[in-house]
């Protein structure tokens, strides 16, 4: 774990439970692409930085779920970088309390509050095309968050974040997280068409071809969706509809599977009723949902 893999030319990763982009920019600097899920991934980023006798200049964030920003404080405080995120992702890293408060809509209990959904705040700057590196390409990858882009090096390395899962992730979680299922589909049927020498996903293994793992990735959102709208054959409130879900594909409910799968099922539902294969209804001081 925390290995560096050469990817392409000036191109890197770092082995991690959410994989590190490194990107030489010259004999001396380097920039990141996120930084790891806390403090001790991010000393283990520096130790790498020191080995190699690289300095870093910059941290560019995918997006702002505390996996991917949890070294960000470190590695500024550490090092004076600088650090940009897209679009709301920028006020997330900035404040990221907002993560768990959106994933519980309310107050987070203390049960939320750790670093796993509540990274440490950093300093971050809006992420433009202005403030990227020569060469560098930004992809907007909508979808499994808010703002969420991947990049493009030089070196036709490209970095997708979080836009896809790998077989074994779905197969152990069943329901990936995804914050707006539209465009998350739409994202990933771009993600089929690109070409390069190398794709770079955060939580699947790197490829020279990345088409088939995204094709099963829409594959598993058609059989979520396809799976809600058997169960609202008959009119059901959204708890026992989690609770469904949650009994048939075998999965334990804890606080914080509680937010992610329930934000996710929520998305689910907003989807299947603005295309017309949901309906929804109040009954009794009840939100109903059933087929169309």
């Amino acid at each position: 774990m925390y290995e560096l893999i050469l990817a392409a030319g000036n191109s890197y990763y770092i082995q991690s439970p959410a994989k590190i982009g490194l990107v030489r920019l010259n004999e001396t600097d380097v920039c990141l692409i996120d930084s790891g899920s806390d403090k001790e991934a991010g000393r283990k980023v520096r130790q790498i930085l020191d080995a190699n006798g690289w300095k870093l200049t910059a941290i560019f964030n995918t997006h702002s779920n505390a996996d991917h920003i949890g070294g960000n404080r470190y590695l500024q405080t550490q090092t004076g970088c600088r650090i940009y995120a897209p679009g709301i992702e920028c006020d997330f890293t900035r404040h990221p309390v907002l993560e768990p408060s959106f994933l519980y809509g309310g107050y987070p209990c203390g049960e939320l509050r750790h670093k796993f959904l509540l990274a440490k705040e950093s300093d971050a700057g809006e992420l433009t095309g202005e403030v990227l590196p020569e060469g560098f390409e930004m992809i907007r990858l909508p979808g499994h968050f808010f703002d969420m882009v991947g990049f493009r090096t030089p070196d036709q390395v490209v970095y997708l974040a979080d836009c896809l899962a790998s077989r074994e992730t779905l197969e152990k979680y069943r329901i990936g997280f995804i914050y707006d299922v539209g465009a998350y589909l739409e994202t990933l049927a771009m993600v089929k068409t690109l070409q390069a020498e190398l794709f770079v996903p955060a939580h699947a293994e790197a490829a020279e071809d990345i088409s088939e793992l995204a094709q099963y990735n829409i594959d598993r959102v058609w059989e979520i969706a396809g799976k809600i709208i058997e169960l609202c054959r008959e009119p059901l409130c959204f708890e026992s509809i989690l609770q469904r879900l949650f009994t048939d594909y075998s999965l334990h409910m804890d606080f914080e599977q509680y937010v992610l799968i329930g934000s996710t099922v929520r998305s689910y539902l907003s989807w299947l009723k603005d295309t017309g294969r949901l309906h929804a209804h109040f009954e009794n001081n009840l939100l109903l949902w059933e087929r169309s």
